[in-house]
C-alpha cells in the first residue's frame, strides 16, 4: 500500500475547513494546519482534532508534508504558493492564484519547471451535471454555438454592515465580486464549450460605499454598527459582455447584493440545435431544450456520460452539491499526484487565465470601453 500523502492546510476559514474534510476523505494524512497566529492555529487545531504548525513557513518546510493547501486571503496566495513550490511541495491554491497577471505567470512557469502538481479550486467543474453539459456539447448535440449567457448571484453583502477581509483591497485585491464569482462563471464557460474569450466590455459598480472591516467570517453580518467604517473601492456587482475568438457573444451579471440568491451560478448555452441550462442552486438537474421538446436530465450514476457517472457518487435522489464538488476536486488532485490521469483538473494555468480575464474586466470598466483579453 502506498504511503499516504502528508497534507498541510494553511488558512482556517471556510475554505480551509472544507478542504480539510476533502483531504481527509481523499486519504490524506493531515500533518497540521496553520492559521493567522500561533494561538489561533492551536485553538482551531484543537477544535478540528488535528495537529498545528506555528507558522505557514513551518508547514511548508515540514519534511512530512507532500501537499500544501493555500486557503488564506488573496494577497498571500502568490508568496505562499511560490514558497511551497520552491520547497518541493505539490500545491492546491485557492483562487485567485494572484492579484496580478505577472505573478500568476511566474507561478505557472515555476510549477512547470518543478514538475509538481498544481491545482486551483474551480470546483464547479465537478458538478456531475456540468460534466454532462460538457459531454453533450462535445458530442455535437447543441450544434454550433450562438450565445452564452447567465449570472452568478449572492446576497451576503446586501446588508451595509456586512464586512470581512474581502472588503479590504489590501487583502482581497483590486476586484471582489468579479474575481470571486465571475471568474467561476468564465472558467465554466470556457471549459465546457472549449471556446476562449477574446474581448470584454464591463461595468462594475460599488453600491455600498462604506463597510466595516473584519466583522466576522465570510457570509456573516455584524449585529452592531462599528465606530469606524472602511471606504469600499471594490465592486459589489457588475454587468459583463464578452466575445469569444470564434465570435460567439456572451453576457452575464455578477452580484453580491441580490436578495434571496445565496449562491446561484446559472448558465445557458444556446446552439443551432438545442440549449443547455444549469442552475447551481438546483445542481442535480440539467435542462436540454430543442424547438420541439424540453428534457430534464437528472444526475444518475447509471446513465449519461462517463464523467457524469464517475462523479455521481450518491444514488439518484440523494442530493450532491458544493461539498461533493470539493471532495472530488481534492481526490482528483491527489490521484494526479499519485500518477493517475483525471479529466478536467483545473491547474495554475487556469488561475492565470482567470487573472487575465479579471485584468481585462477591470481595464474595461475603468476606461468604459472594450478591452482585449490576453491569449493563453
Amino acid at each position: 500500500m502506498s504511503k499516504k500523502l502528508g497534507v498541510a492546510i494553511i488558512g482556517t476559514g471556510m475554505s480551509g475547513a472544507v478542504q480539510l474534510r476533502a483531504a481527509q476523505l481523499a486519504g490524506g494524512a493531515i500533518e497540521g494546519i496553520s492559521a493567522s497566529t500561533p494561538e489561533r492555529s492551536a485553538a482551531i487545531a484543537d477544535k478540528w482534532g488535528v495537529p498545528s504548525f506555528t507558522t505557514a513557513i513551518q508547514a511548508i518546510h515540514s519534511p512530512a508534508v507532500d501537499v500544501v493547501h493555500v486557503c488564506t486571503p488573496n494577497s498571500s496566495h502568490y508568496e505562499l504558493s511560490k514558497a511551497a513550490l520552491l520547497a518541493g511541495k505539490h500545491v492546491i491554491c485557492e483562487k485567485p492564484l494572484s492579484n496580478s497577471v505577472a505573478e500568476a505567470e511566474e507561478l505557472v512557469e515555476l510549477a512547470k519547471s518543478t514538475g509538481l502538481v498544481n491545482a486551483i479550486p474551480f470546483v464547479y467543474r465537478f458538478h456531475p451535471m456540468v460534466r454532462e453539459a460538457r459531454a453533450r456539447i462535445e458530442a455535437g448535440e447543441i450544434g454550433p454555438l450562438h450565445l452564452l449567457h447567465g449570472s452568478y448571484l449572492q446576497d451576503y453583502m446586501l446588508d451595509p454592515m456586512a464586512g470581512n477581509w474581502r472588503v479590504d483591497e489590501q487583502y482581497s485585491g483590486p476586484s471582489r465580486a468579479f474575481a470571486d464569482l465571475g471568474s467561476h462563471w468564465c472558467d465554466l464557460m470556457e471549459w465546457i464549450t472549449s471556446e476562449r474569450f477574446s474581448e470584454v466590455v464591463a461595468s462594475l459598480e460599488t453600491r455600498v460605499p462604506e463597510r466595516p472591516l473584519k466583522s466576522g467570517a465570510t457570509f456573516t453580518t455584524s449585529s452592531e454598527k462599528p465606530a469606524n467604517l472602511h471606504k469600499v473601492v471594490t465592486e459589489d456587482l457588475g454587468i459583463v459582455l464578452l466575445r469569444t475568438r470564434l465570435g460567439v457573444p456572451a453576457s452575464f451579471t455578477v452580484s453580491q447584493l441580490s436578495a434571496g440568491r445565496k449562491n446561484r451560478l446559472w448558465f445557458e448555452v444556446d446552439g443551432a440545435k438545442a440549449s443547455l441550462i444549469f442552475d447551481q442552486e438546483e445542481p442535480e438537474r440539467l435542462w436540454l431544450s430543442t424547438p420541439k421538446s424540453m428534457e430534464l436530465l437528472v444526475r444518475d450514476p447509471n446513465v449519461g456520460s462517463a464523467e457524469q457517472r464517475r462523479l455521481a457518487t450518491l444514488p439518484p435522489g440523494h442530493a450532491q452539491g458544493y461539498a461533493q464538488c470539493f471532495e472530488a476536486f481534492v481526490a482528483d488532485t491527489y490521484a494526479v499526484i499519485r500518477g493517475e490521469t483525471r479529466v478536467g483538473l483545473p491547474t495554475f494555468a487556469d488561475g492565470l487565465r482567470a487573472a487575465q480575464i479579471t485584468d481585462a474586466v477591470l481595464q474595461s470598466s475603468r476606461n468604459r470601453t472594450w478591452a482585449a483579453i490576453a491569449a493563453s
